[in-house]
């Protein structure tokens, strides 16, 4: 099994949809470098075969490249950019979906009591790891299916559970575990992401999500910072901001009513912000949609 073996498989399996006929895989290929882009993580594996891949998350830059491979725990809001793609030198990979129940059974049944007990142990939500022999031989196997639709149904689970084993035992486990143990930091800070998600126009105080996610402030705020690596002001910032972004795409000519709609009281203070994020103010945002390849 080699990292050429895999690139040829994304080669030929590559659509323009990024879809594959295995559930939860993605592919994507990307021919010109673009500038820097407000995506949302998921909760993948993602993997180059090509190119290199910069993430900002908060204030902490990632960088992944051939060889090596990213982790997201938990979905969150990260500005990525593939690095110097280019028609004859595109950036190709993949994306596999995190299945945390799968984790869950992994951890419950086979994984050795080194690995689960430090439950309350909070670490970063995304991280960056090398491609082990075993990671990549089970990552082409599973590519392999492709070609293979008799055998799809029967084996790409059980290859994605390796994967997923791999994943847990390997350096970067500790992010992953967090994800099937249901009392972990994570799933607690997950509440809170989850409510400034689905929420991002309305205030908030610290103690309430403390509250939602069972933990003193304090250690609310401490955690949050860990996982997301922003606090939890400014990661309701990003988001409002993401989201006035996909609204002006549309609507470029309603900046105020914008503003107002993703919770800003005052639309200056929404133009500020907006230029400090993107590089632009809002009145010169483009229309048209802002859409980012899967591989996170």
């Amino acid at each position: 099994m080699s990292l050429e073996e895999l690139d040829a498989l994304l080669a030929k399996h590559v659509r323009a949809d990024e879809t594959t006929a295995i559930d939860g895989l993605h592919i994507a290929k990307v021919e010109h470098t673009a500038p820097p882009t407000m995506e949302m993580s998921g909760t993948v594996l993602a993997v180059l075969t090509r190119g290199v891949k910069r993430l900002a998350v908060g204030d902490q830059v990632q960088e992944y490249r051939p060889g090596g491979y990213l982790v997201a725990s938990i979905d969150l809001p990260v500005t990525g950019q593939f690095v110097d793609a280019r028609p004859g030198r595109p950036a190709l990979g993949f994306a596999l979906v995190l299945d945390s129940s799968v984790i869950a059974e992994l951890l419950l049944d086979a994984a050795p009591a080194d690995l689960v007990r430090s439950r309350s142990a909070t670490v970063p939500g995304i991280a960056v790891g090398s491609l082990t022999p075993e990671l990549l031989d089970a990552s082409v196997r599973l590519l392999r299916l492709l070609d293979h639709p008799r055998d799809r149904a029967a084996l790409a689970p059980l290859i994605k559970r390796e994967i997923l084993w791999r994943l847990i035992t390997g350096e970067q486990g500790a992010t992953i575990r967090q994800l099937g143990l249901a009392d972990s930091g994570l799933h607690h800070i997950a509440r809170a992401v989850r409510w400034i998600r689905d929420n991002y126009d309305e205030p908030f105080r610290v103690a309430d999500l403390a509250r939602l996610a069972g933990m003193s402030p304090s250690a609310f705020y401490r955690n949050f910072q860990t996982v997301t690596t922003q606090s939890p002001v400014q990661f309701q910032k990003r988001i409002r901001l993401e989201h006035a972004r996909l609204l002006l795409a549309s609507r470029p000519n309603d900046v105020t009513a914008i503003a107002h709609r993703v919770g800003y009281d005052s639309p200056s203070q929404f133009s500020r912000e907006y230029r400090r994020l993107f590089g632009r103010p809002p009145s010169q945002e483009m229309p048209g949609a802002h859409r980012a390849p899967t591989v996170a």
